[in-house]
């Protein structure tokens, strides 16, 4: 089978204000606002053929570099400097296939964000945007969704920098990959998000949308939950309390992970952390259900000590720590046995990534708890393309929920057109809905749908933005 090479020809950057309709309490910040970033791209085929394609994301302040003597504005420009960089090594690389020009442009393009002070994970995010973008105006151009694209392996991508995977077969794996029906929505848990109605006393929206985790229950149905700690043991344990008072009302069986976000110094901190809650009877059945811990530790350790003695505990995975191809390897080396997929850090690593949860397991047999895995996570992703090609991305790694929070701390497309919405309901009537005055996700029975992203041709997004109601990037 043919696999096409392609040329980056023009690449635009654009960006729309967001702002929150709740506070987004993560790591070191408090999120209330950001700009979303927009790109849009034009590659030509080796016939000569020319198309566009997409991607957005938001620029995330304090996630990517959590230096505290950068201002939000500071990691916005950072990630801008990103995408700038990214553009002019995709456009001077010539022609490769889709996955082979992000190889291709990766070293040199990592060298000069090194050099203009931006770490890896920084760099990822140039790399991913561009590179989803790409994706999105092959499979255009091709007529059929990318997820065909990536099945039959069209997109040239190979294990060469992945060592590890020697005598893998990456192509009948990739073979194997198709979306799914739905997915579930874990719902994030942020840091001063209320948990009761009770909670929001004198201080409620009264927007027509859920203000507590009670309420988010009530309305979405959920039984699969994401929970910030904040890395005081004595503040977590006394939060976790409390969420477990509220989740546990479910008579069904709810799922738990617990995010750190590189609150805790040491891994014997989050250790007692863990020793505390299997202690508190009110945390008995949220521990039970608890299924891992994401990137407890600070980057700047987490990768230079092992963590055997609280992954023999609980499972531990990389999330932050994962700026490139060659930390899960690492990572396992150390304890770790999971990683993150999110479409900030890039398509064909997590397809890389997921492809080695495949073979060590295989390697290792059936090792019960022990395996690896990886899981979904988000970015505050926001209706429209953003959370669309993340969908997309969680399905195709075949995991079965994944975190979503943008659609609770953000009133739906706010930001979007009138015009824009009502495109994306109708390019997409089973992912969305409107209320209150806005398109926002259908979430029923804690799911989302997946048949329209699944069959649009392109990557996951069947209309386009509003261009015009957009800013061009001040790059």
């Amino acid at each position: 089978m043919t696999v096409p090479r392609l040329s980056l020809v023009e690449a635009s950057f654009f960006e729309r204000p967001v702002r929150l309709r709740l506070p987004f309490r993560f790591g070191v910040v408090t999120l209330r606002e950001a700009p979303q970033a927009f790109i849009r791209v034009r590659i030509r085929l080796a016939d000569g053929r020319e198309g566009e394609g997409v991607s957005a994301e938001l620029l995330v302040p304090k996630w990517f570099d959590k230096s505290p003597d950068l201002s939000n504005e500071q990691n916005f420009d950072q990630l801008r400097r990103a995408l700038a960089i990214a553009r002019d090594h995709y456009l001077a690389a010539g022609p490769h296939t889709a996955a082979g020009l992000s190889a291709a442009v990766e070293p040199a393009h990592r060298a000069a964000c090194a050099a203009a002070g931006l770490n890896g994970l920084v760099a990822s995010f140039g790399l991913a945007e561009l590179d989803r973008a790409i994706l999105d105006a092959l499979a255009r151009l091709e007529g059929i969704p990318a997820f065909a694209l990536v099945s039959q392996n069209r997109v040239g991508l190979t294990a060469h920098a992945a060592p590890d995977l020697a005598g893998f077969d990456l192509d009948r794996f990739l073979a194997r990959l198709a979306p799914a029906l739905s997915i579930f929505v874990r719902h994030t848990v942020g840091m001063v998000d209320a948990l009761t109605r009770a909670d929001t006393a004198g201080h409620r929206l009264d927007d027509g949308l859920p203000e507590s985790l009670e309420e988010v229950i009530e309305a979405y149905g959920h039984r699969h939950f994401k929970l910030k700690v904040s890395g005081d043991a004595d503040a977590d344990v006394a939060r976790l309390s409390g969420i477990a008072a509220v989740i546990d009302r479910l008579s069904e069986p709810y799922v738990v992970t617990l995010d750190g976000n590189e609150q805790y110094d040491t891994i014997e901190a989050v250790v007692e952390l863990w020793r505390r809650m299997g202690e508190a009877p009110r945390l008995k059945r949220l521990v039970a259900s608890t299924l891992h811990i994401e990137q407890p530790i600070g980057r700047a350790r987490a990768l230079n000590e092992p963590v055997h003695a609280l992954a023999g505990l609980i499972p531990l995975e990389v999330d932050e720590s994962d700026c490139d191809l060659d930390v899960f390897p690492k990572a396992r080396e150390l304890g770790y046995r999971g990683v993150s997929a999110k479409s900030c850090k890039g398509i064909y690593r997590a397809l890389l990534n997921r492809a080695r949860v495949d073979h060590w397991n295989a390697q290792a047999g059936e090792a019960g708890a022990g395996r690896f895995f990886m899981s979904a996570e988000d970015l505050t992703t926001q209706a429209g393309i953003a959370v669309q090609q993340d969908l997309a991305l969680a399905t195709l790694v075949g995991v079965k929920h994944v975190e979503r929070n943008g659609h609770h701390y953000v009133d739906g497309m706010a930001g979007a057109s009138e015009e824009e919405q009502a495109r994306f309901l109708a390019a997409h009537g089973d992912l969305y809905r409107r209320s209150n005055g806005r398109v926002r996700l259908a979430i029923t029975g804690g799911a989302v749908a997946l048949g329209s992203i699944a069959q649009a041709p392109g990557l996951a997004v069947g209309t386009m933005p509003d261009w015009a109601s957009m800013q061009p990037m001040r790059l």
